[in-house]
C-alpha cells in the first residue's frame, strides 16, 4: 500500500487521470459514468465484507462497530453516489475502472483482513482515546465529504450542464472539500483502528487525491477568470 501510494503520486503529478472534468479521449473505451462507479467501488463493500465475515473476529464488538463504519462510506460511495451524478455524465475509461477496481480489492483485503483476522481488539477499544478520537475524525470527514458532493450537485438545475464556480461553506476556502473530507475521514480510520493496514489506505489516499485536487484547482483557474484567487486547492492556506 505504501509503495502503491509512492507510485500513484509520481504518476499524478505528471497525468491527470482522465474522466470527470479532465476526460479525453485517447484511453480506450469506456462505459458510463454510473456503470463505471460502481463496478469500481464494489469491491469494497462485497470483497471486503467477505473477507471479513471469514475472519475469526467476524463475531467480535470492536471489528463490528469497524465493519459497520466501513460500509457506512462505501454502501452511500457505490450505491448511493454513482446515481446522483448526471445521467448524461461524461464516460470513464474502462482503464480507470479497472485501476480502481484492482485498487479497492487490495484495500479490501487489507483493511477488511486486519480488522476480521489479523489485528486484535478487547471491548475496552471502544473507550480508548485514539478509538473515540478517530470516531470523531471519521464522522467529520464524511460530513464534510457528503456537503460538499451536495454543494456540487445543487450548482445544476434540472436539465442543466456544463460547470459552475461552487460557492460557500468550505468551497470558500478551498476549490476540493470533498477531497479534503474523505482524506480526513480515512485519517480517522488509521486513528480509530490504529493500524498499519488503516494508516497505508490514509497514505494512499492523500497520495491518490492530492494531485486531483491540484489539477481541479488549476482548470477552475483555466475555466474561469473571476475563480476566487485566495481559494486554495486542497489546504485552506497551505495547498
Amino acid at each position: 500500500m505504501f509503495g502503491l501510494a509512492i507510485l500513484t503520486v509520481v504518476a499524478l503529478v505528471f497525468i491527470t487521470a482522465p474522466y470527470g472534468r479532465h476526460a479525453r479521449s485517447g484511453w480506450g473505451p469506456s462505459v458510463p459514468n454510473r456503470v463505471g462507479w460502481v463496478v469500481m467501488e464494489s469491491p469494497s463493500v462485497l470483497v471486503f465484507a467477505a473477507i471479513f465475515a471469514a475472519g475469526p473476529h467476524r463475531a467480535e464488538l470492536v471489528p463490528l462497530v469497524l465493519f459497520a463504519m466501513w460500509q457506512l462510506h462505501y454502501v452511500q460511495r457505490t450505491f448511493v453516489y454513482p446515481f446522483t451524478l448526471p445521467r448524461e455524465g461524461k464516460p470513464m475509461p474502462a482503464l480507470i475502472v479497472a485501476s480502481g477496481f484492482g485498487f479497492n480489492l487490495l484495500n479490501s483485503f487489507v483493511n477488511a483482513g486486519w480488522i476480521g483476522t489479523v489485528g486484535s481488539y478487547a471491548a475496552g477499544w471502544l473507550s480508548d482515546p485514539r478509538f473515540l478520537a478517530g470516531v470523531v475524525v471519521f464522522g467529520l470527514g464524511q460530513a464534510m465529504n457528503r456537503r460538499a458532493d451536495q454543494a456540487l450537485r445543487a450548482l445544476r438545475g434540472p436539465g442543466e450542464g456544463g460547470y459552475k464556480i461552487p460557492r460557500g461553506g468550505l468551497y470558500e476556502w478551498v476549490s476540493c472539500p470533498n477531497y479534503l473530507g474523505e482524506i480526513v475521514e480515512w485519517l480517522g480510520w488509521a486513528l480509530a483502528t490504529w493500524s498499519v493496514a488503516g494508516l497505508g489506505f490514509a497514505v494512499y489516499t492523500v497520495a491518490n487525491l492530492a494531485p486531483r485536487a491540484v489539477a481541479h484547482h488549476r482548470w477552475y483557474r483555466r475555466q474561469f477568470a473571476d475563480y476566487p484567487p485566495e481559494r486554495r486547492a486542497l489546504v485552506p492556506f497551505v495547498l
